[in-house]
């Protein structure tokens, strides 16, 4: 199998500081943040112990597709991307929030209103809903944002009174998130395809608040395939759909869900190849464009050279 590239080791001019987050190693330097995108999975909140060959390079390059797309509508942090797993971008203020927003009945939301729930993050929603139905109006249900473990549903009234975010900030916010779905929405669409939900997370500088991190990739969306979208709902059928949900369903039959005590099942050469096909799949249905693997012969080297080249060019 191809080799996947599962972490970096940089030291960059001008670093001053380095993160690692669940797939992405992230480097500080002067007012930028230099962001790679490993082939690390995750589901659950938990990184998974396989990488996935290409993955990353399928996230960098949807993301980027979808931030160009959408500059026109919402300010987003992104500056260069001078390698197919690197994004530069402007260095923001995280808020302590992620903006999760669903048109369709599916996922945890499926699995929370099927247990019996009927109101998510303070919405409520109607008795007699089924699997992948669509809602009426899109909703949104935001989660906070754990360093470590696992996120946590939440209210707006909630982000608000506690402080997370002030009310005229969040309103912001919530404009961006029906924004960005929107045309989501519509660009998903010309590709024969169902945006069912996704993530957005958002910064401020001194000039205003940004879209930040990835947008529209499977590590961050579901989408359905809008042929065959009808029938299999009218006769209560699995959706086809390019998602990491997968991976999920197979972590969940093989008794992973996350909890304490639970071990993560070995993926085998034949299933983390599945995945990787599933991702380059996805980049090629949803962006319209041929996937070009990017040369894998010593990609942390590529990856370095390539960063310090736009970091000169700056100087």
């Amino acid at each position: 199998m191809m080799k996947a590239l599962k972490e970096t080791h940089f030291s960059l001019p001008g670093q001053t500081d380095f993160y690692r987050g669940k797939v992405r190693d992230v480097y500080y330097v002067d007012d930028m943040l230099i962001m790679v995108a490993t082939d690390r999975i995750s589901a659950f909140d938990v990184v998974l112990p396989r990488a996935i060959p290409y993955k990353g390079q399928v996230l960098n390059q949807i993301a980027n597709y979808f931030l160009d797309a959408t500059a026109p509508l919402v300010p987003n942090w992104k500056l260069a991307s001078p390698d197919p797993v690197v994004t530069i971008g402007r260095k923001c203020q995280p808020y302590p929030v992620e903006m999760i927003i669903r048109g369709y009945l599916t996922g945890s939301a499926w699995r929370a209103y099927k247990a019996g729930a009927r109101e998510i993050c303070g919405v409520k929603l109607p008795e007699g809903m089924r699997e992948n139905q669509r809602f009426p109006q899109p909703i949104i249900t935001p989660t906070t944002k754990a360093a470590e473990g696992h996120d946590q549903d939440i209210s707006k009234e909630d982000i608000i009174s506690q402080g997370l975010v002030p009310a005229d900030e969040y309103e912001v916010l919530e404009e961006y998130t029906r924004r960005l779905f929107e045309h989501g929405t519509l660009m998903a669409a010309q590709k024969g395809l169902i945006l069912v939900d996704t993530k957005y997370e958002f910064g401020k500088t001194a000039e205003g608040i940004f879209l930040i991190d990835e947008i529209h990739t499977p590590d961050s969306s579901r989408y359905f395939y809008a042929d065959g979208y009808e029938e299999r709902f009218s006769r209560g059928k699995p959706q086809h759909q390019l998602s990491k949900e997968f991976v999920r369903e197979w972590l969940i039959e093989n008794g992973f869900m996350g909890r304490q005590g639970e071990q993560v099942p070995a993926m085998d050469d034949g299933f983390v190849e599945q995945i990787s096909n599933r991702y380059i799949e996805l980049f090629e249905i949803v962006t319209g464009q041929a996937f070009i693997p990017a040369p894998s012969d010593n990609p942390e080297e590529r990856i370095y050279h390539n960063i310090l080249a736009y970091l000169e060019a700056k100087q």
